[in-house]
């Protein structure tokens, strides 16, 4: 994502509503996250303006709040996030609803796994240069993306990762070593699942870029390919067909998720 982060004055006006419902209500966040079944971290970020509610939510709030419409009627208007380039919005919010979320990178960690050290470092690199204040949104909206692999127990999520993008050392050995200890402990969560593509391979179903493939509660699916400079969401049947296709011949084409698992440790190691 290379786009700067814009102001989202609609997701700011819902979350302003949603708190004065709240206190009206007399709910600490604490206690209308118990009750909605969110964290009160999430909650937080939803009044904040900092993160995008999904329709769930947004149902059980209403229903939390006494029906009185408004969020319901102001839901249809969520369209930015701060933090996200344009083109990733919409993705981003059939993200934050997946069931099913699987992505195979070549160029760089995705997102959902990378650690604070590492995403700034890119942050930090990126050309034309971004000021203080657009690294740390975009560092929020990430950090805030990244609660999904432990907020949705139940969403499946699978990863392809290619050896190289480790050994590249982004950001120096102690990025790398943290990066690493990282995925490690992301990989031990039971819904998430990481693979690693051996940089020697002689067949590769994936030679024609990143992919992401996500599944949503309706079991419709969607496919995001990402770009320099920007991104297409793909809904076609049949383009998103050839795509699983690939996809789960990548998967075989990977090492298992203990070789996988063996072999970041000892790269881990050789640091």
């Amino acid at each position: 994502m290379v786009d700067e982060p814009e102001a989202s004055d609609s997701l700011r006006t819902f979350g302003a509503v949603l708190q004065a419902l709240r206190e009206h209500a007399g709910f600490s966040r604490e206690e209308f996250g118990v009750l909605v079944g969110y964290s009160k971290h999430t909650v937080a970020s939803i009044e904040l303006g900092r993160r995008m509610p999904d329709r769930a939510f947004m149902e059980r709030a209403e229903e939390v709040l006494g029906n009185t419409g408004a969020l319901r009627r102001a839901f249809p208007t969520l369209a930015r996030q701060p933090g996200l380039a344009a083109w990733f919005r919409r993705w981003a919010r059939l993200e934050s609803e997946a069931i099913t979320l699987y992505t195979y990178e070549c160029r760089l960690i995705p997102g959902l796994l990378q650690t604070e050290a590492y995403a700034r470092t890119l942050f930090a690199n990126q050309l034309p240069p971004l000021d203080d204040e657009q690294i740390e949104a975009q560092w929020v909206a990430r950090a805030e993306r990244q609660r999904l692999l432990r907020e949705r127990p139940n969403t499946a999520f699978g990863f392809i990762l290619e050896e190289g993008l480790f050994l590249r050392r982004t950001g120096g050995v102690e990025v790398t070593r943290e990066l690493i200890d990282h995925v490690l402990e992301i990989a031990e969560l039971r819904n998430v699942e990481i693979q690693v593509m051996p940089t020697v391979q002689e067949s590769h179903a994936g030679l024609d870029g990143p992919m992401q493939l996500l599944e949503t509660p309706e079991n419709s699916w969607f496919v995001y390919c990402e770009g320099q400079r920007g991104g297409l969401l793909v809904s076609e049947p049949k383009e998103i067909s050839v795509l699983q296709r690939r996809y789960a011949r990548m998967r075989s084409q990977a090492l298992t998720l203990d070789d996988s698992k063996s072999l970041l440790e000892r790269m881990r190691g050789a640091l």
